[in-house]
């Protein structure tokens, strides 16, 4: 007699989903998807420019790697460069404040309730959208005058739209520059090496109080839950978006034959990236539960 095949219920066949942590309510950033069709648009009307003969060749100066000269520019993942990535980086939010959905925005944000300069700002001030050049010169100002790293650009631009997306605000005239500033703040604590203080913004901007300072800073946290992480593949996919959004606005960077000394210098700085990698992954071997070797201090000897 046939033994008969018991099947398995289909709730026990089907996978498992496994859960996939969450590090924030957007990790990809907001603008590659909010402004890709403006950038589009605009690629299509330049490209249409130029079958019409309406931009000349002297505007095209945008050069292309061949088989005898390979062009690069001189910002990497691991070290942007500083000046093309605050362009990007105000260029982002530029189109940010021109397409936003409204006005919406919270005290602590409003330029008219928190002044930053003691110029007095007429009210027509805040009724127009501020040029890319404005946003620019305050972004380049604050970081030119700190000495701050071009990665702490990209770690602005992560934390403005975690803000927007969590307090569901709009950056607009009224409050992007405290907005920014806010954004920078952080970013400069979080990522730059050196300690920074609250007060050192003060110099800057002289005209602030280190007690909005402050009030500035605890809001920003309380509206992002304290969640300051940036982890290295947002960081990247900030990075490379920034430099697609870069290319699709005509902002390019500048490109220079690559000569067999820089060669040699991006093996060297490609080797020692990989050296450290292969560094942390040895120290993540020795350090788990199932071989913990240790690390082991030198003794300290008092004279």
């Amino acid at each position: 007699m046939a033994l008969k095949k018991k099947s398995t219920p289909a709730h026990l066949t089907d996978p498992v989903p496994v859960p996939v942590p969450s590090l924030g309510p957007k990790t990809r950033p907001r603008f590659k998807e909010r402004f890709g069709k403006h950038y589009f648009t605009a690629l299509f009307l330049y490209e249409n420019m130029l079958l019409l003969g309406r931009v000349s060749a002297g505007q095209l100066t945008r050069k292309y790697s061949s088989c005898s000269v390979i062009f690069l520019d001189d910002s990497t993942l691991s070290q942007p460069n500083c000046r093309n990535m605050i362009r990007c980086v105000t260029l982002t939010v530029y189109y940010h404040i021109k397409y936003r959905d409204g006005n919406r925005s919270l005290d602590i944000f409003d330029e008219r309730l928190h002044p930053i300069t003691r110029e007095k700002l007429p009210e027509e001030y805040f009724e127009h959208d501020p040029e890319h050049k404005s946003i620019y010169r305050f972004v380049a100002t604050i970081f030119k005058a700190a000495f701050f790293p071009a990665e702490c650009a990209i770690i602005t631009l992560v934390y403005i739209e975690r803000l927007l997306s969590r307090a569901e605000i709009d950056i607009c005239p009224t409050n992007w520059k405290r907005i920014v500033l806010g954004a920078i703040l952080l970013a400069c604590k979080v990522w730059h090496d050196e300690a920074v203080w609250n007060i050192d913004f003060c110099r800057t901007l002289k005209d602030i109080s280190l007690k909005d300072i402050n009030e500035l800073e605890r809001h920003y946290l309380n509206l992002l839950e304290f969640n300051c992480n940036v982890s290295a593949s947002v960081y990247a996919t900030y990075y490379f978006d920034l430099r697609s959004l870069a290319d699709d606005s005509n902002l390019y960077f500048v490109f220079a034959p690559l000569t067999k000394e820089r060669a040699q210098n991006l093996e060297a700085t490609s080797r020692l990236c990989e050296d450290e990698d292969l560094c942390r992954a040895a120290m993540r071997r020795s350090c788990s539960d199932g071989n913990f070797i240790g690390i082991r201090l030198s003794n300290a000897i008092i004279s």
